[in-house]
């Protein structure tokens, strides 16, 4: 498969905290790579590099054979890198549809207003929010919000799409909804990064696992395979025999 993105030896360092420390990978296209590890391990401030966001002190981003490492987030969105926010960011007082509008307007295609209009209104059909176009950001519920800023992202029509902590909050109902959805996207011709605690969605929609700890990539492979790493075991999962568990294999 072709690679999308490209990270090499990544540093991020607060004061004296190593936030993300040497963290290399790719991502190909159509894969969909799950992120997982402790609160604090740094895979929020992993994605804010990605997105350029922050800026690395070390090391470098390369997107879709382009060397990103020092663009703005808006130039890397319109290069077809869009994300979610762990804590939703809707523009509260515009409708549903104008939040997604606003992402088809900044995103990949750089539209002008009435072709990213019918873009957000495809992309509210596709997330199963078209009945609710019309009404204001602020009065959906959590699920609604977290739909929503999926939408937004997929309205900037990315190549690879971020997602921070899409299922936390949300109900059993609520979490395979948006399981289905995310794992469609690949057959939309894009690759997902995910970040998430859900362990047995997380385990179940990615192709491979990445675990981050104390800033250090710890593990990286197939879910099965992460699952039984002593180190992951002993970091985060806890349990020895949670990969059957989790990945329902013997």
């Amino acid at each position: 498969m072709t690679t999308l993105l490209e990270v090499r030896s990544l540093k991020k360092h607060f004061g004296g905290l190593r936030a993300v420390n040497d963290v290399s990978f790719t991502i190909a296209e159509g894969e969909i790579l799950g992120l997982i590890g402790p609160n604090g391990a740094g895979k929020t401030t992993l994605f804010n590099l990605i997105s350029g966001v922050l800026r690395p002190d070390h090391g470098s981003l390369f997107f879709a054979g382009e060397d990103v490492t020092a663009w703005s987030p808006d130039k890397i969105a319109r290069r077809g890198l869009a994300r979610t926010h762990q804590i939703v960011k809707p523009l509260n007082d515009l409708s549903v549809l104008d939040n997604v509008t606003v992402g088809a307007c900044f995103g990949r295609e750089n539209l002008p207003l009435r072709d990213a209009r019918n873009v957000a209104r495809e992309v509210l059909d596709f997330v199963g929010m078209a009945d609710r176009a019309g009404v204001p950001a602020h009065s959906l519920t959590i699920a609604g919000k977290k739909r929503l800023e999926v939408a937004r992202a997929l309205a900037a029509r990315p190549r690879l799409i971020l997602l921070d902590e899409v299922l936390s909050g949300l109900n059993p109902t609520e979490v395979a909804r948006l399981i289905g959805l995310v794992r469609s996207l690949p057959q939309r011709g894009i690759a997902v990064f995910l970040i998430e605690h859900v362990m047995q969605a997380i385990m179940h929609l990615s192709h491979r696992i990445m675990v981050l700890n104390f800033g250090q990539k710890i593990a990286e492979g197939p879910p099965e395979e992460v699952a039984r790493h002593p180190q992951v075991v002993e970091a985060y999962l806890g349990d020895p025999n949670i990969a059957e568990k989790l990945t329902g294999s013997g």
